[in-house]
């Protein structure tokens, strides 16, 4: 958490992983009943903790009226997290450099 009071306050890491992990079970379920084989797709996800870095990025993204970060911005706005995060680390640097965040998501795929 930060203690800057211009800034919202999150929910704990601890309830973002929990949601994460609903989010990702849904993310099988979905494609699994769209008739894809879990082999085929499972390593293609993203960890429960990329996930709650995307999710982190998406709120900054969206206090930022929504527009798309350049390049430089979305570095910064990821290593905050890491360092607002450190247990996130790791899912951040992962997650440096690998736009589209999102190719298993079947609306972003090709």
């Amino acid at each position: 958490m930060t203690d800057d009071p211009s800034l919202p306050r999150r929910a704990s890491l601890e309830l973002l992983r929990a949601e994460a992990t609903d989010e990702l079970a849904v993310l099988i379920e979905e494609r699994i009943r769209s008739g894809e084989d879990p082999w085929e797709f499972m390593e293609d996800l993203p960890s429960v903790d990329e996930l709650v870095v995307l999710t982190l990025r998406a709120e900054n993204i969206a206090s930022d009226g929504g527009s798309r970060p350049s390049a430089a911005r979305n570095y910064r706005v990821l290593r905050q997290i890491a360092l607002q995060h450190p247990e996130l680390t790791r899912a951040v640097w992962r997650l440096l450099g690998s736009e589209p965040h999102r190719t298993w998501d079947a609306r972003v795929r090709p």
